[in-house]
């Protein structure tokens, strides 16, 4: 048999339908490649063989007894350990949730299972998803299969990894300020954050409520699309689901994939053209610009003065939040309990839990998000940060009415080396520059690899309306026609 790792979500899920092979020799197939590459990429946090292997021969034998079944049947996933997993380790790259095994799983969890697709098991992360290199994990950083001395991006660094080194043909990410895109831009792999409230939060546990969207990751973009549609649209346990059907993204990533651009307006984000990029991005991403023009597209300069202020604003609304979110982790219901001998009140549990559970870049967060809250201080910083957030939906909403889609760099600079940023916050923080507006106005926005700098992939994010994200896989998908897919050295 062909080696089923190499190949696309898509090209594997033909496989499994005509009986040219079975779920589970491509699920096998999938769980060698983890046991030979993953003690050197670090991708996954756990690997769920035994369930694996009982999804594939499910697939097999639903598939002889003549059922009809989804697009992705018998295709492999791997799932970002932010998603509960009944009766597997959900940890989210915490200390303090160390060995939980939730007791039901997530919607997401939940639509991949009825979608007949395979969980591998849970990919590591920035722990509780603040970072954006995936060294905050409590168990160590994942590695970029391009070169295992740099970071894969974060928080979701662990899907991206496990993608580019072909442990996995399809993987589950979640975006609060660019942690599927950003990991996307600097794998050479292909992230997509959906509207917010187009897929459900139900069951995955909170970063920052107002911003946290769980999506798709992927080798390329149709594969991508056919994830987006299985686990999108509606559901009632998620008080800000949309009630509304998924855009049809698989049609507009097929039409797409025939090139043709013409008609469409795309924006080039006039602030984001200053802000530091490296020079080997910035040349990327204007040959892509180029091959986009080549392609049909209307380019046009779009000015969103307050996307300026989107990274200060973000680092001031998520924090809020997820000090109020992670007040739960106290040790008393779920999770790590430390101290208790008997001879301490329950504070002084829930103080020793958490200095022992949670890692130095999440107490930073809280920090942060516990002062901007305080008396006193509320409308200076929080109440701010929501005008300002405010302002910056107006950007978007004032450009789309010139342009269909917005299209930016990624990220300004290519995966950087293990440890170069974790001293200065700020500059790890700068990773996030190009994504987080997107974050803070709900609309969708995709990374698709668009050339390479000095060796390293170098991703090209295309913006579009709320409820609007087909538009994204058309030009995304257009753009990789042009260009191709990226393959990174063997590991």
């Amino acid at each position: 048999m062909t080696d089923v790792t190499a190949m696309t979500a898509t090209q594997i899920a033909g496989l499994v339908a005509t009986g040219a092979a079975s779920a589970v020799e491509v699920t096998q197939a999938h769980l060698d490649r983890i046991a030979a590459v993953d003690g050197r990429v670090n991708a996954f946090l756990h690997v769920d063989t035994e369930g694996a292997l009982a999804a594939a021969r499910d697939v097999d034998a639903r598939r002889a007894a003549g059922e009809e079944l989804g697009p992705l049947a018998g295709v492999p996933v791997a799932v970002k350990d932010v998603l509960t997993t009944k009766g597997v380790p959900t940890t989210v790259g915490s200390k303090i949730l160390e060995g939980w095994r939730p007791p039901y799983d997530s919607t997401i969890v939940e639509r991949l299972r009825a979608a007949g697709t395979v969980m591998l098991g849970k990919t590591n992360m920035d722990e509780f998803a603040m970072g954006s290199s995936t060294e905050y994990s409590a168990y160590g950083p994942s590695r970029n299969p391009w070169d295992t001395d740099r970071i894969p991006g974060g928080s979701g660094g662990g899907s991206a990894a496990a993608l580019a080194a072909y442990e996995a043909p399809l993987a589950i990410g979640s975006d609060t300020g660019g942690s599927i895109r950003q990991p996307g831009a600097v794998t050479g792999t292909v992230g997509a954050k959906p509207t917010y409230g187009g897929t459900s939060r139900y069951g995955l546990v909170a970063f920052s409520s107002s911003l946290d969207t769980p999506g798709p990751c992927a080798r390329t973009v149709l594969d991508a699309a056919l994830l987006h549609a299985a686990i999108g649209g509606h559901d009632p346990r998620d008080s800000t689901s949309i009630p509304a059907p998924v855009p049809d993204v698989v049609a507009a990533a097929k039409l797409g994939a025939t090139g043709d651009l013409s008609g469409v307006r795309l924006g080039v984000v006039t602030e984001f053209g200053g802000e530091g990029a490296e020079p080997g991005v910035t040349a990327a991403f204007n040959e892509a610009v180029d091959t986009l023009t080549k392609l049909g597209a209307e380019i046009v300069e779009i000015s969103c003065p307050h996307f300026r202020y989107a990274l200060p604003a973000y680092y001031l609304i998520a924090p809020s939040e997820c000090s109020s979110n992670l007040a739960r982790f106290d040790g008393v219901r779920f999770g790590l309990r430390t101290g208790d001998d008997g001879n301490r009140s329950l504070e002084e549990v829930m103080s020793l839990t958490r200095e022992a559970g949670f890692g130095p870049e999440v107490k930073r967060r809280i920090m942060l998000g516990t002062y901007a809250l305080s008396s006193g201080y509320y409308d200076a910083y929080y109440g701010q940060a929501q005008k300002v957030r405010t302002l910056i939906t107006r950007d978007f909403t004032a450009a789309f009415e010139r342009v269909d889609a917005l299209i930016s760099p990624t990220t300004p600079f290519v995966a950087f080396p293990l440890g170069a940023r974790t001293s200065d916050p700020y500059q790890m923080y700068l990773a996030d520059l190009f994504t987080i507006p997107s974050n803070l106005y709900g609309g969708p926005g995709i990374s698709v690899p668009c050339g390479l700098s000095d060796g390293l992939p170098v991703g090209l994010q295309v913006m579009a309306p709320t409820l609007a994200d087909d538009r994204m896989y058309r030009v995304a998908a257009a753009l990789e026609s042009a260009v191709g897919t990226f393959t990174p050295p063997a590991l």
